[in-house]
């Protein structure tokens, strides 16, 4: 149990660092080194991002409830 837990914690971390990292710069700061400060914020943000946007927010919640099972977990089995 321990060990599918901590493979989904992976997989969950890679999941949410392409995620981030797929989000387009509002402005200042690392986002600038990856291009995105070069355009302009006209307009809303579309359908995409705000797609993005939640799936972020779920696999950041995952992330989150996989991290306190796995300590639950780990703490029971001692």
């Amino acid at each position: 149990m321990v060990l599918g837990f901590s493979i989904a914690l992976i997989v969950f971390s890679l999941l949410l660092m392409l995620l981030v990292l797929m989000h387009k710069g509002k402005g200042g700061g690392l986002s600038d080194m990856f291009g995105g400060g070069m355009q302009s914020s006209v307009g809303g943000s579309s359908v995409a991002e705000r797609n993005l946007d939640r799936i972020t927010v779920v696999i950041g919640l995952l992330w989150f409830t996989c991290i306190i099972v796995l300590c639950i977990v780990m703490k029971t089995n001692n």
